[in-house]
């Protein structure tokens, strides 16, 4: 058990800019864990969900909605230190200007963000924005919550199923994702989706099964882009995953009711 509580804090550490203790550990030691840590990024989720749904609802308190869901989003970047938003504005970049693999690569490489990325962030964020606040008005505050925390952990289920079944096609070691690389075991996947789906229990609704379909399909989907245009993954298509899967879930959450 203290063995995979150290798993566990290698991937908060890792996906998160909260403070986790080190346990005397080395960087060395710290990096080797991160390829049994990717099990808990659903896990991850549920806790930047948290902090993300608890400033919401406290926000709401003294805010009209729509800030509120500002303050919400915003605490969620602080936390994350915005991975996964990077990634997405990343692999905009890579595939929208990209003609074949070995630019698409090298676009995604460049740390700047060009007009597909800055254009494509933009979107998502404004998609969530929007799908959250209807949820908010359609279910109210106690659900959005709940939405946000099943959100984030069960939009974390898509990149460890990417690396589970797909190939890392970079081969150069000082890849920012090179650590995460590795056999994610079926027990592990298992784990994973147990994490994720868990928390979609909290919003008993029959839209929850819509919004986890919206989840899948969009994962697929992407996956199998992936694969026409690169043969396989990166550590930006993961980032992106995540964050398409994201937006699917709250737009499935958002649908109007029957």
């Amino acid at each position: 058990m203290i063995r995979e509580a150290e798993v566990f804090f290698a991937a908060l550490r890792y996906f998160t800019r909260l403070p986790v203790p080190s346990f005397g550990q080395s960087e060395q030691q710290q990096e080797q864990q991160l390829e049994r840590a990717v099990r808990y990024l659903p896990l991850v989720g549920v806790i930047v969900g948290i902090v993300g749904a608890l400033l919401t609802v406290a926000t709401a308190q003294v805010l009209p909605m729509p800030l509120a869901i500002l303050a919400g989003m915003a605490s969620t970047l602080l936390v994350t230190g915005a991975i996964h938003e990077d990634g997405f504005a990343d692999a905009v970049d890579g595939f929208g200007g990209g003609r074949d693999k070995d630019q698409i690569l090298e676009i995604m490489k460049d740390s700047r963000i060009g007009s597909f990325g800055a254009i494509g962030i933009t979107l998502m964020l404004v998609g969530k924005f929007s799908a959250l606040q209807q949820i908010g008005a359609w279910n109210g505050l106690r659900m959005l919550g709940f939405a946000l925390i099943a959100g984030h952990a069960l939009s974390r289920v898509a990149p460890t199923a990417l690396m589970f079944a797909l190939h890392y096609v970079r081969e150069e070691g000082n890849a920012k994702s090179r650590p995460l690389v590795g056999a994610l075991s079926v027990a592990g996947l298992g784990l994973a989706a147990v994490c994720g789906l868990a928390p979609c229990l909290l919003l008993w609704s029959s839209k929850a099964w819509l919004a986890i379909a919206m989840a899948t399909a969009v994962t697929v989907i992407a996956a199998a882009y992936f694969v026409r245009r690169i043969g396989g993954y990166t550590g930006d298509c993961l980032g992106a995953t995540q964050q398409l899967a994201e937006l699917a879930f709250y737009f499935g959450l958002a649908c109007k009711p029957s």
